[in-house]
C-alpha cells in the first residue's frame, strides 16, 4: 500500500490550474475538463471539478492497493461507511472511498499498470 495521490475537488478548474501550477512549478501531465493531474516527485496532484458535488468537502488522499474490492471491503467491515463504491476513471484506474468515524474521506486507488508492494491487509 502506498500513498501517493491527494485530489482537491475545485469549483473553477481554470483558476486551479493556475494556482497549482505556479505552485508545484509543472505544467499538468493530464489537461482535461474533468480532471487536472500533476506529478512531482512521485507524488500525483489532482484537481477535480466534480469533487464537490461527490461529497469531497477538502483534499482527500487515495491509498494505492493492488485489490481494490477487497481493500473496500476490509474497510467496511472495520467499520468504515461507504462513501464511492468503485468506479473506473479511465486511464486504466479504479476509484473508491469511505469515510471514518470521524467523517474523514479515505480514498483508494488502483492502477490496472502496475502492483503497488506493502499491503493494507495483504491486498
Amino acid at each position: 500500500m502506498v500513498f501517493k495521490t491527494i485530489i482537491y475537488p475545485v469549483k473553477d478548474i481554470a483558476q486551479a490550474k493556475k494556482l497549482y501550477s505556479k505552485l508545484l512549478g509543472v505544467k499538468p501531465y493530464m489537461d482535461e475538463a474533468y480532471y487536472v493531474g500533476f506529478s512531482v516527485g512521485g507524488q500525483d496532484v489532482g484537481l477535480d471539478p466534480h469533487g464537490h458535488s461527490q461529497g469531497m468537502t477538502g483534499p482527500v488522499g487515495y491509498w494505492h492497493v493492488n485489490d481494490i474490492k477487497k481493500s473496500l471491503q476490509l474497510l467496511l467491515d472495520a467499520g468504515a461507511q461507504a462513501q464511492q463504491e468503485v468506479k473506473d476513471v479511465g486511464g486504466r484506474k479504479l476509484i473508491a472511498s469511505v469515510k471514518d468515524a470521524d467523517n474523514n474521506i479515505i480514498g483508494l486507488i488502483q492502477s490496472l499498470n502496475f502492483e503497488v508492494r506493502g499491503s493494507l491487509r495483504n491486498t
